[in-house]
Parts: C-alpha cells; structure tokens; sequence
C-alpha cells in the first residue's frame, strides 16, 4: 500500500475493524518513512452481476449505487452516513439473492428505503427510475404517496 502523501510503498497497520455489514474491514495505516497516518478500506469484491433493462450485463457498483442514492437524497433529512447503511442494507440483500438481479430489483429495493425515510427523495430517485415522461406521470406517483400517507397516519384518540 502506497502512502498517499509521500508514495513510499511500506506501510504498517495500527488498526482494523470490521464495519457493520460484516462485508468491510477499515484499516489505520502508518507510513513508514513520513509516518503520516491514513485509512483504507477492504471490501469483498462484488460475485453479482446487474441484468439492465436492455439485457446487457455488468458487475454490481456498489459506487454508483451510492452516487445514485446520494443525488436523490440531496438537501434532504437523510444523510450520507444513513445512505452509506442503506447502501449496506441493499448489497446484503442483493447477495442473499444471488448471482443476477435486475436493475427492476435494485430499483425496487432503493425506492422502498427512500418511501420509508424522505418522500421528496423518494420522489427524485423514482422520477429518474421510472422515466417519467411527463408532469401528469409525476403528479400521478405523488398521488399514490399522499394516498399511503393519509392511510398510515395515527389517529389522535384523547
């Protein structure tokens, strides 16, 4: 491992942990000429391969799952350390599945975490998920969402 701020190639180890989704091992690391200290991160390289809508297949990027995620939840309640565990939730789930899963299935299981935490990000993230053609396919979701809202709320019994 190269030191990132001199580019001398030996490095010690000063500590790892394993993160919570028991998938990466983050490393304190100590240069051994600057003695400058930096961290890395270990991940388990992805086996699952993503089927696109066209039938074309490439390797999950858990990267541009979390860029997607991030977009959507931008200037939202919803911060990056709770996107990164949404990012974790969904890669274990993707790998219980197995070796394929669809985009549909990625897609799904994003929109259902957003739905649950911040509306307004669910909405971005599904408005470029589903294509949206135009504002009447936009006000129709929208819909849908107010309709589950009104369903679920408490009712205050004094």
């Amino acid at each position: 491992m190269k030191c990132p701020y001199c580019g001398y190639e030996e490095t010690k180890v000063i500590d790892s942990r394993e993160l919570e989704n028991g998938f990466t091992i983050r490393r304190r690391r100590q240069c051994l000429r600057c003695e400058k200290r930096f961290t890395t991160y270990e991940r388990i390289e992805s086996t699952i391969t993503v089927i696109k809508r066209d039938g074309r297949k490439e390797n999950f990027d858990r990267e541009k799952l979390l860029r997607g995620i991030l977009k959507a939840t931008d200037k939202t309640t919803i911060g990056s350390v709770e996107v990164r565990k949404i990012v974790d939730e969904i890669e274990i789930n993707l790998r219980a599945k197995g070796k394929e899963v669809t985009t549909k299935e990625i897609g799904r299981l994003v929109m259902n975490k957003l739905k649950k935490l911040d509306k307004i990000a669910y909405i971005r993230f599904a408005s470029v998920y589903k294509k949206f053609n135009d504002i009447k396919e936009l006000e129709e979701e929208i819909k849908k969402i107010k309709k589950k809202s009104v369903r679920r709320k408490p009712k205050n019994n004094k």
